[in-house]
């Protein structure tokens, strides 16, 4: 059998993510912390195979182009807000967190309304963004699942997030206010 007949698994691992974010969301509003660490786990593990599917057996598609960054983003926005909700982070740092892709997304509304489309390449500023929301999001469920101390690194990453939450949603605006004025 041919891998090439699983073109769309990459699509379907990436589908699979998205229904995840609602079951998280659910464990995380209900406390029930190992089980919602262990289901994110399963969903970041699951972001790793559908990038190296694609990318290993070239089973790219433009769905997937548009799925895959759709479902990071729900997920993360979710695990935020799910977290602030369950008082676990920052109410602020969740609304940050959420706030700055709203306005990514805005900005590319708007400018497409203006007929001024612009095209939104990750920054590394950006990666190393999702990478510190991701890891402070892993951090606070696996504390919380394992009854971890939190007291030595909590306030610092909480910080650290949000810092580098307004430096990326800075590294997006200036280029856009720029491109909407010519």
């Amino acid at each position: 059998m041919n891998i090439r007949n699983f073109g769309s698994l990459p699509n379907i691992i990436t589908i699979v993510r998205l229904l995840l974010v609602p079951v998280i969301v659910a464990m995380i509003v209900a406390q029930q912390w190992r089980d919602a660490f262990f289901v994110f786990l399963i969903a970041g593990v699951s972001d790793a195979a559908d990038g190296w599917l694609a990318k290993t057996f070239d089973l790219r598609t433009e769905l997937g182009a548009f799925l895959d960054p759709l479902a990071d983003k729900a997920l993360l926005m979710a695990i935020y807000v799910s977290l602030g909700i369950a008082h676990a982070i920052p109410a602020t740092l969740a609304i940050l967190v959420v706030s700055r892709d709203v306005m990514i997304l805005g900005g590319v509304i708007i400018a497409w309304l203006f007929d001024k489309p612009i095209e939104i390449r990750p920054l590394f500023i950006s990666k190393v963004n999702t990478t510190a929301q991701i890891a402070f999001a892993a951090s606070v469920l696996g504390a919380s699942a394992f009854g971890f101390s939190t007291e030595s690194w909590f306030w610092p990453m909480t910080y650290i997030v949000a810092a580098l939450t307004l430096a990326s949603a800075g590294a997006y605006l200036g280029p856009w206010i720029r491109h909407m004025g010519h």
